[in-house]
């Protein structure tokens, strides 16, 4: 199916949380870091759910089971159920369970999430390539999983057992900074046995059909910090998305984006659930107006001349830039503009 290339973000007249009946939410760099909520996530989202939003929680992270999740929302204030989160554990157990036996084991390397979506699948994990598995998945296990157990989903691989994998993110945030993701370790196996695995979670389509399939969304907002997995997997998925700056994307990456990486809508955070979004409008010397900014792509940089809001001057930014690129990533410079406002 051909898209159309997104040159800006739209505008919404209404409040988003009116105008889309569910948010997807990724949690890392969205609603929390380093386990702590981010600044407005709980009032925010409080205020969204009283106004009759539905809230899920959609994580690539595969270690910790949908109960784990839940509680940890809720202790920061974010009252959340077991069915209120989608793991790519989730994603990738019912993967395995449409192109194998009903009861086949599976041999797991990561983390209890993966142990308990399997069994809800009427799966059997198991721990040895020699409990004749059908199938090898991989999720990250956490910082302490033995490197043996890469060589246990080498063994099973070599033999021919199909390998899966519940996301590829090559790094996960941790409190003390950046460490390696389970895409990091699905390189090691793959290293070993040049094989490639079944891919489930975000920005890929059975991550998204996981979730509509859970929540039943009919209007749904992809609600999330990295370009590369959430708006990526929006796009993919055919459905709007938001891009809150509270995470790993910074302007520069904004700008540079390609088409399948531009997000419908941008803010600062989660308040922009609350707010319609203004309109970019095409300025009569061939620029793009938002607020009281204009941008326009220059030879070599992009230029802004205005002043007010700097999100509103983001806004006008991603409109030059993306116009500019086409249907590729952007080459102009815009860090003068984006130091103009602060971004």
């Amino acid at each position: 199916m051909s898209r159309s290339v997104r040159t800006r973000p739209d505008g919404s007249g209404r409040d988003l949380s009116e105008a889309y009946d569910t948010a997807l939410l990724d949690l890392d760099g969205v609603v929390y870091a380093g386990g702590n909520a981010i600044a407005h996530a709980v009032d925010s989202l409080a205020e969204a759910r009283s106004g009759g939003m539905r809230l899920a929680y959609v994580t690539n992270n595969a270690l910790r089971t949908p109960d784990a999740v839940a509680a940890h929302l809720t202790e920061l204030g974010i009252p959340t159920q077991a069915d209120d989160v989608i793991t790519s554990a989730q994603a990738v157990a019912r993967l395995i369970a449409e192109q194998v036996p009903s009861g086949s084991r599976v041999l797991v390397i990561g983390g209890e999430g993966l142990r308990v979506a399997l069994r809800e699948r009427g799966l059997v994990p198991v721990e040895s390539a020699e409990d004749d598995p059908a199938a090898v998945v991989q999720g990250f296990g956490g910082p302490d999983l033995p490197w043996g157990r890469f060589a246990e989903a080498s063994y099973a691989i070599a033999r021919g057992v199909p390998w899966y994998a519940s996301n590829t993110d090559l790094t996960i945030p941790s409190a003390r900074g950046i460490a390696p993701g389970n895409g990091a370790a699905v390189e090691v196996v793959r290293i070993a046995t040049g094989a490639e695995p079944q891919v489930a979670g975000k920005p890929l389509p059975p991550m998204h059909r996981e979730t509509i399939l859970r929540t039943g969304a009919e209007r749904p907002l992809v609600v999330g910090d990295r370009l590369d997995t959430d708006i990526e997997g929006a796009f993919n998925g055919g459905v709007d998305s938001l891009l809150v700056l509270t995470g790993v994307t910074d302007g520069a990456r904004l700008l540079a984006a390609p088409p399948h990486h531009r997000p419908t809508y941008v803010d600062a955070d989660l308040r922009g659930l609350l707010t319609g979004q203004p309109e970019v409008t095409d300025d009569e010397d061939g620029g793009f107006r938002c607020g009281g900014w204009t941008a326009t792509a220059g030879d070599e940089r992009l230029e802004l001349r205005g002043d007010g809001e700097a999100l509103d001057g983001l806004r006008a930014l991603c409109a030059a830039a993306w116009t500019a690129g086409g249907e590729n990533a952007c080459a102009l410079d815009g860090g003068k503009a984006l130091a103009r406002l602060g971004l």
